[in-house]
């Protein structure tokens, strides 16, 4: 690796590793490992169940679902937000995935809170938007599929 490369690895490498001390100043170490290393992110063309909701502070989620045999056989998600929303995107379509439709219909915002090991309370309102556009998204599926 040439030397300028391999200062600038050392330093972003750096940076991130502040970011996450002061990330976990205020986070949990699961908010923080979710919001940096999002799970499911980006758009699912082969979805069958989608939904695009804008919360009150403006941020904006949108959860895409491949639901087969009444299981959620992929979820993923896509933000405009902040740390704690890209963090509740991601653990929610992790929470989604594999589980039967009936299941997945119970994840509130409170499941998503207690498997992030909870949220400052500025940010418990992220929760409540993936958890409601998760539930449009079922919707959104049952909408167009119904026997």
């Amino acid at each position: 690796m040439a030397k300028d490369e391999e200062n600038s690895t050392s330093g972003y490498e750096k940076f991130m590793e502040l970011v996450k001390a002061e990330m976990l100043k205020v986070h949990s170490e699961k908010t923080v490992e979710h919001a940096l290393d999002p799970r499911n992110m980006g758009p699912m063309p082969e979805a069958n169940g989608h939904a695009r909701i804008t919360g009150p502070c403006g941020d904006t989620m949108e959860i895409f679902l491949k639901i087969k045999q009444g299981k959620v056989a992929a979820a993923s998600f896509l933000t405009s937000g902040c740390c704690s929303t890209i963090a509740c995107g991601s653990i929610t379509t992790e929470l989604a995935k594999g589980e039967e439709l009936a299941e997945v219909k119970k994840i509130n915002p409170d499941t998503i809170l207690k498997s992030l090991g909870g949220l400052p309370e500025a940010s418990v309102h992220c929760s409540v938007l993936a958890a409601n556009t998760l539930k449009a998204a079922i919707e959104d599926y049952l909408k167009n599929h119904s026997p």
